[in-house]
């Protein structure tokens, strides 16, 4: 595995630790497990090229200029957000095409004991994005922009799912 997906891929592990361990979240031990379970099946398993391209665009921006390793964390988590985001559009998209594999594995919703609770994972999956946006830029110029950004894309995905419903 190259370095950058290595170091892309050490970020989910933290920022699926600070949601297990959020205080905002009631968590008793097996529904710890179950939201780690969840996650770990269905965040990180494609290629990560759409949270990789947030890192590489970023570095582009920066036109030459030295990219440190705090601009580049921040660029992972927003990279991982997507990666979120895109987790749950799934989800939900697999329930609604009544589908029975993605990647080559049992959709979330074909597993034992998951079933239409995948709907409820999906929504959390969708929450810890808000979360980890605050979690991490709360404190920047751009974090409302940041949020605006992640609702705008959210919207299309449910619009355009609802049109291949009812076509």
């Amino acid at each position: 595995m190259s370095e950058p997906n290595s170091k892309f891929l050490e970020v989910y592990s933290i920022l699926k630790s600070e949601l297990l361990q959020d205080p905002a979240f009631e968590f008793t031990d097996d529904s710890r497990q179950w939201i780690e379970r969840m996650l770990d099946y269905n965040v990180p398993r494609g290629k990560l090229d759409r949270g990789l391209s947030v890192v590489y665009c970023y570095k582009s921006l920066k036109e030459g200029k030295e990219v440190n390793s705090d601009e580049i964390f921040l660029a992972s988590v927003l990279g991982w957000c997507i990666e979120w985001l895109q987790a749950f559009a799934i989800i939900i998209d697999d329930i609604m095409d009544k589908s029975h594999t993605r990647r080559g594995q049992p959709c979330w919703f074909r597993l034992p004991k998951v079933g239409m609770i995948a709907v409820n994972d999906g929504i959390i999956l969708r929450n810890h994005v808000g979360r980890i946006l605050k979690n991490h830029f709360r404190e920047k110029p751009y974090y409302v922009d940041l949020l605006d950004l992640f609702n705008e894309v959210d919207l299309p995905l449910h619009q355009l799912q609802g049109r291949t419903i009812f076509c």
